[in-house]
């Protein structure tokens, strides 16, 4: 059954670095990229940026409060 992310946690600059799952596993932006590539996380897509690299983005929904960004933080 895929995981959910509940709350992240953020560096200085503001960029999320860990993950909390709905199972309460804490998981890193790069382990983040792996389960969300094999299906293993729900409600978040993988999207090329501008800089040409992936990036994790939450399933676009029309609600701001379920964003990665905007998830409670741990």
């Amino acid at each position: 059954m895929p995981e959910r992310i509940v709350a992240v946690r953020k560096n200085g600059q503001g960029s999320i670095t860990e993950m909390q799952l709905s199972s309460g596993q804490v998981i890193d932006y790069k382990r983040a990229h792996e389960m969300a590539r094999s299906g293993e996380l729900e409600h978040v897509n993988l999207i090329r940026g501008k800089d040409g690299d992936q990036h994790l983005r939450s399933e676009p929904d029309g609600i701001q409060s379920n964003n990665l960004d905007n998830l409670p933080s741990f």
